[in-house]
């Protein structure tokens, strides 16, 4: 690994900073992730599927959406592994994925609106 001279040395380690930030891929994982969270709509239902599983028909009612709304939501976020489904008879059940990245993104989400919105907090 290259030691970089920086135009302004404020006595950082190089080294390390080069190494983790050559690894863009990782950047477009997480900033992929970003983007699927970025939509409000899609956050809340990722929301709500880490305190409960629930059908598309339920998501619907509960965040007022049309169902074809929260399925093209829902095709969203298990492409991005946050949630899983399980088929019951007819019906499908959504609920977040049972990783770390879903618990840290699921306490993220509720760290952030108890910082940014100190009235709305929400329950836990």
């Amino acid at each position: 690994m290259p030691n970089i001279e920086l135009p302004h040395n404020h006595n950082i380690n190089t080294d390390v900073i080069h190494e983790y930030t050559t690894h863009t891929d990782n950047f477009q994982i997480v900033s992929n992730i970003f983007k699927q969270l970025s939509d409000s709509n899609r956050l809340r239902i990722f929301w709500l599927l880490c305190h409960c599983e629930e059908c598309v028909i339920n998501i619907s009612a509960i965040t007022e959406m049309s169902s074809p709304a929260v399925s093209h939501h829902l095709k969203q976020l298990r492409a991005s592994n946050l949630i899983v489904s399980r088929r019951d008879g007819k019906e499908v059940y959504y609920k977040a994925s049972d990783t770390t990245q879903a618990t840290l993104l699921h306490s993220m989400i509720e760290n952030l609106v108890e910082i940014s919105c100190p009235k709305n907090n929400i329950e836990k």
